[in-house]
């Protein structure tokens, strides 16, 4: 039997917890369910989960600040943050707080699931040393600094594989502009968009059947890039599952 994934639900609207909970539960996870941020980081200092999915809105402490203190007190919790639909910038505060992902309301229940078990995936296997990932027909030899696709080599500039090593090791995790850019170019970066671009764009050309289609480096409108494994078992369908929102006032 497949051990249950424990989550904690944390959302100031009840009837919304409740429901959530309810098709959770249905899904095989365990769950529980806190109000506010304060009570969120007062169960988990008392009880362990594998999983938090966090509302960005709260009244008291807000999402970001909750996940900034929960990060610091269990830094392998998987983090989840639920926003509004057009908050890009919370969704960066988010990102840049702590969180592995986020999911926007009103949301397919599919895609939410599949979000949460590709985080438990992911945090799961962070421990150990990784050398060499593979993803479609992409291979990177992390410390030979090589890139083969489909079994041929391709060149990459130094700051290209750099940027490329940084978005496969965090495959499915979206990762932001400014992280992005103080990682592989410096703390003294954060800003230049365009600059990041132009390397994602080049990237895209080397890697992609269709750089204009593209299948493993996808944008994250206004927030940053997420890696995707096309082979990733994970994979979730937009459409799949029916469509969870938040009651209205």
């Amino acid at each position: 039997m497949t051990p249950r994934i424990h989550v904690l639900v944390v959302d100031d609207e009840t009837p919304f917890r409740r429901a959530l909970q309810a098709s959770l539960v249905a899904r095989g996870f365990s769950v529980e369910q806190a109000a506010t941020g304060e009570q969120a980081i007062e169960i988990l200092s008392q009880h362990k989960s594998q999983l938090i999915l966090l509302d960005i809105n709260m009244p008291g402490m807000g999402g970001v600040e909750a996940c900034r203190r929960i990060r610091a007190l269990i830094p392998s919790l998987g983090i989840v943050m639920l926003t509004v639909r057009d908050a890009e910038r919370d969704i960066v505060q988010a990102l840049e707080a702590g969180a592995d992902d986020y999911i926007t309301k009103p949301f397919r229940f599919g895609e939410l699931v599949a979000r949460l078990r590709a985080v438990v995936r992911r945090t799961s296997t962070q421990n150990g040393t990784v050398t060499v990932i593979q993803a479609g027909e992409l291979e990177i030899d992390l410390e030979k600094r090589i890139l083969r696709r489909a079994g041929t080599v391709v060149h990459l500039t130094p700051t290209e594989f750099d940027l490329l090593a940084l978005l496969m090791k965090n495959h499915g995790t979206p990762l932001t502009h400014s992280k992005l850019l103080r990682t592989v170019w410096g703390p003294e970066y954060g800003q230049e968009l365009e600059y990041l671009r132009a390397y994602v764009k080049t990237l895209r050309k080397k890697i992609e059947d269709d750089p204009t289609q593209p299948k493993y480096i996808l944008t994250e409108p206004w927030v940053g890039y997420r890696f995707r494994n096309p082979s990733d078992g994970g994979s979730y369908s937009p459409q799949e599952g029916n469509e969870i929102s938040p009651s209205e006032p």
